[in-house]
């Protein structure tokens, strides 16, 4: 057989734009070129899509959306790296879906569930998973001080527009921080707790599993800057008890299996006095050689490139 044609898709319409372009080289870059033929495809700020050879596809006919559909239909798989809103949402799933060109990630009902903070709650604690008390807020909304609380866009991804509000004075401008990315906001309780993180992946040759647990060590909440400065340190494996441990990865699997998720997802918890609190899902997590996932996995002797392959054989079918 000859080298598998897989279409890299990066960039993207929101403020992930950057994250998801360089999560998208990283891939490309790291498929094996012996199995693989990597295609470049970027999405542009505006929509337009741009090619292989990084110029502009057809401007003429919807920003050259047709264009890149035509060289989806060339490709044997599509492993689409864009990270929230119009990408990671079931978007790009949907695109997929309708070239019928197989794609690595969720499935398009499983992607918009994820990208919904509020709908992701309800699934959780509709299957037994505890989720930090709050509520769902809009532009239309009153929202009176209860105490410290974080305010989050509803659908938007890195902690982009997220806020730490300790003081009452704070929480109208963090209420239109996150306005300005989404109309709907969720107003949390403040969990006190261990950040910790499971990643499932859907293992081509030994089945669904989990990768090792990875623990999130920052003076303070884990915000955008924190993110990408490099000052937040990970521990893999999280020192966790053997029930801790069995607990996290019970609730990521079922999780996972709620929301019909596919390929791979990160799994976000709090870890508190109290149990757990799940915190988020990440569909499309951040796929640099140096994010979360990868490093999990290569925690326990699955390299980038060798994960890159699952994932692609996994969609390929």
């Amino acid at each position: 057989m000859g080298r598998m044609k897989v279409a890299v898709i990066g960039g993207g319409q929101n403020c992930e734009h950057d994250v998801s372009a360089a999560s998208a080289a990283s891939v490309r870059s790291a498929l094996d070129p012996a199995s693989y033929e990597a295609v470049a495809l970027t999405i542009g700020r505006d929509g337009r899509w741009y090619g292989p050879d990084g110029r502009l596809l057809d401007p003429t006919v919807a920003g050259g959306l047709a264009a890149a559909v035509g060289v989806l239909r060339t490709c044997d798989v599509v492993l689409p790296v864009v990270h929230g809103p119009l990408g990671e949402d079931g978007t790009l799933a949907a695109l997929c879906e309708l070239a019928n060109v197989p794609y690595v990630g969720a499935p398009v009902r499983a992607g918009a569930l994820a990208m919904d903070k509020w709908a992701t709650k309800l699934v959780a604690e509709a299957v037994g998973v505890r989720t930090a008390p709050g509520r769902l807020v809009t532009s239309e909304s009153v929202v009176g001080w209860t105490g410290p609380v974080v305010v989050k866009p509803v659908a938007a991804g890195s902690s982009f527009g997220v806020t730490l509000v300790d003081r009452e004075e704070d929480l109208d401008l963090a209420l239109k921080t996150a306005l300005e990315l989404d109309d709907r906001v969720l107003v949390e309780e403040v969990v006190q707790g261990r950040e910790i993180d499971i990643a499932v992946l859907d293992d081509p040759d030994e089945g669904r599993r989990t990768g090792p647990p990875l623990e999130i060590v920052v003076p303070g909440l884990f915000d955008t800057t924190v993110k990408y400065d490099g000052s937040a340190q990970f521990v893999i494996p999280a020192p966790l008890t053997g029930t801790e441990l069995e607990e996290l990865e019970e609730a990521a699997l079922k999780i996972y299996e709620a929301l019909g998720c596919r390929g791979l997802a990160r799994v976000d918890f709090f870890l508190t006095a109290d149990g757990l609190v799940l915190n988020e899902v990440n569909t499309m997590p951040g796929m640099t050689a140096e994010s979360q996932v990868p490093k999990m996995f290569r925690a326990v002797g699955l390299s980038y490139p060798d994960l890159l392959d699952k994932l692609v054989r996994g969609a390929a079918g």
